[in-house]
């Protein structure tokens, strides 16, 4: 038993996150989600809505330790709005409610005068566009008939490239990915990212959606570069506002934003694949 305890704390240690709850904060998502789209997909729908909201409560709060003001009231009413438009009014629907949420929080911020007005503007776009339109296209996902099944493949690709990407790395990683950005990430763990994500994504789209299981893994590989790069931006946003994690509601995971950095750039990618495919092949 000490011995297990010692490989454990050595795994924690090199991985700079404690790998048991990690582990079960993942399944528990996964077992949220899952359980959310077999009831009913609005709410699953909702739930975005949540996680988004709750992304924003941290990067205001983020954005507020240097000193830039960003609204968290008018960024959750607008998020309530691109959520609603898109569960009813689909990729339109998102499209028309950012371009007229922009504005209007753009003008909301000129209540404050202009001292400081381009850093909080500029702040206040880029959360606009990183959480809630990027997770619209969550919505997107889950919004057909099969949107059961979209989505859990969704997990399922995101799931293969960030577990067996952390395992990989932490049990073989030596040469850093990216050792300004995030030095934790290695060479060897995006090699097991992607192995395991091509096959996962093979697996997926031949048992869950019946699509060639060939281009399950094209895919795959599309999703290893998309996964990766948000975690990247998200790790280059945390070193540039001096933080660790964002937050600290997820065990082993830190903020809902250390969760959700690969989702927000794979949920769009893979929407616009399932396009493409549904259209011409």
């Amino acid at each position: 038993m000490d011995d297990l305890h010692a490989i454990n704390e050595a795994l924690n240690k090199k991985a700079g996150r404690k790998l048991i709850p990690s582990i079960g904060v993942s399944l528990s998502l996964v077992t949220i989600v899952w359980a959310t789209l077999a009831y009913h997909r609005a709410i699953f729908a909702f739930l975005v809505g949540v996680a988004v909201i709750l992304g924003i409560r941290e990067i205001v709060r983020a954005f507020a330790l240097a000193k830039t003001f960003v609204s968290e009231a008018a960024l959750i009413l607008a998020t309530l709005a691109l959520v609603v438009a898109t569960w009813r009014g689909g990729v339109a629907g998102l499209a028309v409610a950012t371009a007229m949420s922009l504005p209007i929080l753009l003008v909301d911020l000129l209540r404050r005068g202009s001292d400081g007005f381009v850093k909080s503007a500029t702040a206040t776009s880029l959360v606009l566009i990183y959480l809630p339109f990027l997770a619209g296209f969550l919505v997107l996902l889950a919004r057909p008939n099969d949107g059961l099944s979209r989505v859990m493949t969704f997990v399922i690709l995101v799931s293969c490239n960030d577990t067996f990407g952390y395992l990989v790395g932490v049990l073989f990683g030596k040469h850093p990915l990216a050792p300004t950005i995030s030095p934790k990430k290695s060479w060897e763990g995006f090699a097991g990212s992607m192995v395991f994500t091509i096959a996962g994504g093979a697996i997926s789209f031949h048992y869950l959606l019946h699509l060639h299981w060939w281009i399950g893994a094209i895919i795959g590989l599309m999703v290893v570069f998309t996964a990766t790069s948000g975690d990247l931006i998200e790790s280059a946003m945390k070193r540039d506002l001096s933080l660790k994690d964002m937050g600290s509601i997820l065990p082993g995971h830190g903020g809902i934003l250390d969760r959700l950095d690969s989702v927000l750039y794979t949920a769009p990618a893979l929407w616009l694949a399932l396009e493409l495919i549904k259209r011409y092949l």
